[in-house]
């Protein structure tokens, strides 16, 4: 049996920081979201942050009402967000962890330790028509608990493996690696649908398409790095390519080939 189409989330927080950067109105988020649809993005993702280091609340409504494809909201479970988020009404809303003084979103949700208070959450999502998914580690007590919260979607953070490719630990991104796989595997079983995202590449998002249970990649800082060299839109076509590589062919790179490439 064939795998699913895999669909391509393309995250324009970091459009915005460098916007930041100048408190000014360029380069503006929405023009890099349509760019990115043009080039054949299925998905826009932006994070709205509590400290609004890079998307703004008025980024997030003229991505809902200018961007032809759906919005994925990624939010901290707080009454503010929820207030934004219902008002909003994306398509999807990913509940993420948050610190103020990390620089990225440094691992999973703790849905096993915070399930009671995600629960509301997520049923008042839920209860607007805002398909919610939760940002964990690929750990089977995290997606036991997200099936039984009945959250439709879990994202799979791929932000260790990644790390550890592209600093050449073979060991741990092998053992990293097995993770991911099990836990897509778990995830897909227990009626999850499984997106995956954070630190991707096209080396390692062609190695990931490969795993038939996901059926979203959500990508972001690195496709921005590289669309200062090469535009946006090729940007987006080379990760498109990359990510069919992989689904037509699972024998992808092994895990040497991904370090040497990562590395290049």
């Amino acid at each position: 049996m064939s795998a699913p189409p895999l669909r391509l989330g393309v995250n324009v927080d970091h459009v915005a920081t460098l916007r930041n950067a100048r408190a000014g109105d360029r380069p503006d988020p929405v023009r890099a979201a349509l760019a990115a649809i043009g080039a054949g993005a299925d998905s826009i993702t932006a994070h709205l942050r509590e400290d609004r280091r890079h998307i703004r609340d008025d980024d997030m409504a003229r991505l809902k009402a200018e961007i032809p494809k759906p919005l994925n909201f990624e939010m901290a479970a707080t009454e503010d967000m929820l207030r934004i988020a219902l008002a909003t009404r994306p398509h999807a809303a990913c509940l993420v962890p948050e610190r103020r003084e990390e620089l990225t979103t440094e691992g999973g949700l703790d849905v096993v330790g915070q399930h009671n208070a995600l629960a509301p959450f997520i049923a008042r999502l839920g209860d607007a028509g805002v398909r919610v998914s939760l940002f964990i580690a690929a750990e089977p007590r995290q997606i036991e608990m997200a099936a039984r919260l009945r959250a439709p979607v879990i994202e799979i953070h791929t932000g260790a493996w990644c790390d550890a490719v592209v600093d050449g630990h073979a060991a741990k991104a092998d053992a990293e690696w097995k993770r991911i796989v099990a836990g897509a595997a778990l995830a897909r079983s227990a009626g999850l649908e499984v997106h995956a995202g954070h630190g991707l590449d096209y080396v390692t998002a062609e190695r990931i398409a490969a795993l038939p249970e996901i059926v979203e990649l959500n990508i972001g800082y690195y496709m921005i790095g590289e669309a200062l060299f090469v535009g946006i839109s090729e940007t987006v076509r080379a990760m498109r390519a990359a990510m069919d590589r992989g689904r037509k062919n699972p024998g992808s790179p092994n895990l040497a080939s991904l370090n040497h490439a990562s590395k290049a």
